[in-house]
Order: structure tokens, then sequence, then C-alpha cells
């Protein structure tokens, strides 16, 4: 089966360091092979992939620059969304048709998050839970 596509997802973005913090922090970073954060109190060593993203991050702010960081999310094909709802691709094409899937466009392809199968999956298993009276 072809991988998923990916779409970028809600991106934040924070502003460069001062110069004389810049220039502290990237001296700091030329001596760190790791790094330690302290969250409630608590300190933990960052794993090897964590610690990588935050290195850069910490790199590119010491150089002055603005910095954007965004979520990588997963968008199925028709083909990948129904195999994964077990159903076939026409009838997933008339759920996305329908609105009863949300889809999203690539021109004229579309592409469902894998999120909106499991939800209508959950739809199917407990339909109309907490309806009763």
């Amino acid at each position: 089966m072809p991988s998923p596509t990916t779409s970028l997802a809600k991106a934040t973005s924070f502003p460069a360091l001062d110069p004389k913090l810049a220039t502290k922090l990237a001296a700091a970073l030329d001596e760190s092979a790791d790094t330690t954060i302290f969250v409630n109190g608590t300190a933990l060593q960052l794993p090897d992939t964590a610690h990588s993203a935050l290195i850069e991050v910490l790199h590119r702010m010491s150089r002055g620059d603005e910095v954007s960081i965004s979520t990588v999310e997963s968008l199925l094909n028709t083909s990948q969304a129904a195999q994964m709802a077990g159903i076939s691709p026409s009838y997933l094409r008339k759920l996305t048709d329908s609105g009863v899937i949300p889809v999203e466009y690539r021109g004229t392809h579309r592409r469902i998050r894998p999120a909106a199968i499991e939800a209508w999956l959950e739809t199917r298993e407990h339909p109309q839970e907490g309806n009763a009276e």
C-alpha cells in the first residue's frame, strides 16, 4: 500500500532571541551533547530525537532567526481510507460527497484524515449512544 501523504497543520512561530542571550545560548549549545530539562521540579534527560529537534530550534534562535514549528499530519487517499474503513472506494466517495466523512482536496484529489475514518467507524460501532431516554 502506498504511504500516506502529509499535510502541514497548526504552525506556531516564535521570535528571534535577544542578541546578548543568543550569544550565551550559542556558546552553551556548542559545548552540550545532551539536554536535561526541569519540569515541575523533575529533571528529565531528553531522548535523542527530542534533543536534536530542540537543539536545532535553539541554534536557529541563537542566530537571530524567527522559528516556526508545525506538526505533520498524515492524509490518506480514497483507496487507503477505504481500506482502513473496510469499505469500497466507491462507497467511501459517496460518504465524502454527502459530508458524512470530511474530506480535503489537493487539486482534484481527495485526502482524508485517519482521525475522520476512526470517528466514522466509532459512530458505526456505537450508533446513537446517549440518546436513550
